[in-house]
């Protein structure tokens, strides 16, 4: 059985390619033409997305709190 060729590793969008995205596809759902199945898939790729902009906040925050310690001479 012939080996499948590799995809290349995708490069992580940023968090303004991923929030664009997700607005792309809320706008995409709520047209309300998808079938069942294109909304199934809509939503999942969405969840993902919103799942990597939670973890992109929530390390923006930690790099913020860090920063601020170190300013005050805390760490």
């Amino acid at each position: 059985m012939p080996k499948k060729a590799e995809k290349p590793a995708e490069k992580a969008p940023s968090f303004e390619e991923a929030l664009t995205q997700l607005e792309e596809l809320v706008q995409r759902m709520e047209q309300g033409e998808l079938s069942l199945e294109e909304s199934m898939q809509c939503y999942e790729q969405g969840v993902k997305l919103t799942a990597f902009c939670n973890g992109r906040l929530k390390e923006a925050k930690l790099k913020i709190e860090e920063l601020r310690s170190a300013a005050n001479g805390e760490q």
